[in-house]
């Protein structure tokens, strides 16, 4: 296959995660785009190990951060990656397939794969994930903001069905490291938007506990599932109690 496609990333101290992340887009015969956000932990270096186009940017958003990463990409095809993510073997095939005829879409939503403490998540609502991820860059630019982000393509969007596979978390510490970043994003997101603190935010933890472990069936997927549940009402307990300290004078 000739080369007509770049795998973009954002990292910033992702040592851990990366070298995976890489190994799996061996075989797409990709161009290899790294945006840094200020690493500390050697994140660039295995980057540069595996052939990547390095640069650095401080971050400010993720958004545009990533459209930052899209803007570096050369190829006329981009799959946006991140380093918790790896490509799965039928995914990497029927990318190769795709690219190596003529795509009838602007973009390609994938199948996602969620795995945490070791287990695949095919309930709580974790199941059905799709992302767009794989579009034309002349079609394509991200949207969103300091926290989430999307890409908005031009044209028809079609499904693949080999998966992505994502670790978010390799262990509890991991999930409490970034419990702190993400939370505050999360607040302060919701303060920049004029939302504030009420009461009733308290219960809101029960409430998604209750829909991801009962109504979603998460507690099919075993203990595995019922942490994530317990995990993420938690986590959304946090960013509420973070929204209120941004009122306090």
């Amino acid at each position: 296959m000739t080369s007509t496609l770049s795998a973009v990333l954002i990292t910033r101290d992702e040592a851990l995660d990366l070298p995976a992340c890489l190994e799996s887009l061996a075989g797409l015969d990709a161009e290899l785009v790294v945006l840094d956000g200020g690493s500390t932990d050697g994140t660039q270096d295995i980057a540069q190990r595996f052939g990547a186009r390095v640069e650095h940017r401080e971050f400010d958003a993720y958004a545009s951060q990533k459209q930052a990463a899209l803007d570096l990409a050369k190829n006329e095809w981009v799959l946006s990656i991140d380093a918790d993510e790896r490509v799965s073997p039928a995914l990497r095939d029927e990318v190769r397939r795709l690219l190596s005829g003529r795509p009838e879409h602007a973009g390609y939503e994938i199948p996602y794969e969620v795995v945490f403490m070791g287990r695949v998540l095919r309930f709580g609502g974790l199941g059905g994930e799709r992302h767009l991820r794989l579009f034309r860059r002349s079609a394509g630019r991200f949207v969103g903001g300091r926290l989430h982000e999307g890409i908005e393509v031009s044209g028809p969007v079609g499904r693949l069905q080999g998966r992505m596979v994502h670790i978010p978390y390799r262990d509890v510490d991991e999930y409490l490291d970034k419990l702190r970043r993400y939370t505050g994003y999360g607040a302060r997101k919701r303060f920049e938007q004029g939302r504030r603190f009420n009461p009733l935010h308290h219960l809101l933890p029960f409430w998604e506990f209750f829909v991801r472990a009962v109504l979603r069936g998460g507690l099919l997927d075993g203990g595995p599932g019922l942490a994530y549940a317990a995990l993420s009402s938690f986590h959304t307990w946090v960013k509420y109690l973070k929204l209120k300290e941004l009122e306090t004078p």
